[in-house]
């Protein structure tokens, strides 16, 4: 029982941490830019029921509420699902996690030691604490958004990886909780993938600066980090269509270019990993400007049948793992049962 209230107190504290994606700040920016498209909307047409880039039809009687927070997305099945996901997955984190994942200060005190077995000990470079905080900085989020973008480039590519994230990508509607709709083993590769990517930074700068680190952060996150999540992070997963324009998302991805990544047209299809920078879609081929997408509509077609249910979700992806390794591998399957 102590778990459980303690687990659901962390859960609830999500709101008040600027780490976390429905913190206080990054939901009221995120409320106020689509009030701001509202109006932007009703001036330019006349009436707010016809969405720039024809994403989204709205009754002409569409006042700013049901605008915002419209009762088919928030109370579609598709989104009570994410809301259960939500605190289910974090119960199986806490109780898990902490045996398995990996963590970040093991593996930098290894990634420092391996550089100094390579290359030897080294003074520390002689740079001001600003620009070591700025190198610091830049670094963890750079890497942490490429390394991002690699593994969710590998979900998609990789079959059995992919089982799994059919789960996040079978929401049909989608909301700010649709970011944790998510199988607990994807949640694991992400939490090591996290481990890695801090623990290699700190390593590598540890070794070239000295143990005095520090990271530009604003209330406690990384102040590249709160930017992203300052402009709209939340309408990345929502009905509300924001573009940032084609010169700005040759850069930075815009929500509207996410939403295009959850669509379930074809032509859509793995496109659009990226988190924040666009730079790595670019780099592999997989970049499409919101300006050359209509109309969106979201999940996996009739896989989705499968995903309907939070216990088929954890499930199903075993289950059709199990099936391709039996029609690819039926030797090896059955050995394993003898």
């Amino acid at each position: 029982m102590d778990f459980l209230s303690a687990t659901l107190k962390e859960i609830a504290l999500y709101v008040v941490d600027p780490n976390q994606r429905l913190f206080w700040g990054y939901l009221l920016s995120a409320l106020f830019m689509a009030i701001i498209l509202y109006f932007v909307q009703k001036r330019a047409q006349g009436q707010p029921n016809e969405a720039a880039n024809d994403q989204i039809k709205y009754s002409d009687k569409e006042n700013l509420v049901s605008f915002l927070f419209p009762k088919r997305i928030y109370f579609a099945r598709s989104a009570i699902n994410d809301y259960a996901l939500f605190i289910l997955n974090k119960l199986f984190r806490a109780a898990l996690f902490p045996l398995i994942v990996l963590t970040m200060v093991p593996v930098a005190l290894s990634v420092s030691s391996g550089f100094e077995w390579l290359f030897g000990a080294i003074k520390p470079f002689a740079l001001s604490s600003i620009s070591i905080m700025v190198i610091f900085t830049t670094l963890l989020f750079v890497f942490d958004d490429f390394t991002r973008f690699f593994l969710h480039y590998l979900l998609h590519k990789v079959p059995f990886l992919w089982e799994f994230h059919k789960v996040h990508h079978s929401a049909t509607v989608l909301t700010p909780f649709t970011v944790y709709r998510s199988h607990p083993v994807e949640n694991y590769l992400y939490a090591c993938r996290m481990a890695l990517t801090q623990g290699f930074v700190v390593g590598l700068c540890y070794y070239f600066f000295g143990p005095t680190l520090k990271m530009i952060d604003i209330i406690g996150a990384n102040v590249f980090v709160f930017a992203f999540n300052v402009m709209g992070s939340n309408l990345r997963h929502s009905h509300i269509w924001l573009s940032w324009g084609d010169k700005i998302e040759g850069i930075f991805l815009s929500p509207a270019q996410h939403q295009i990544h959850h669509s379930d047209n074809v032509k859509h299809f793995d496109k659009n990993f990226g988190t924040a920078l666009s730079v790595w879609d670019r780099l592999f081929h997989c970049f499409i400007p919101a300006s050359k997408v209509g109309a969106l509509s979201f999940g996996i077609g009739k896989e989705g049948v499968k995903h309907q249910s939070i216990i088929n979700m954890y499930i199903q992806p075993f289950v059709q793992i199990y099936k391709k390794l039996k029609l690819n591998f039926p030797s090896f399957v059955d050995d394993s049962q003898k």
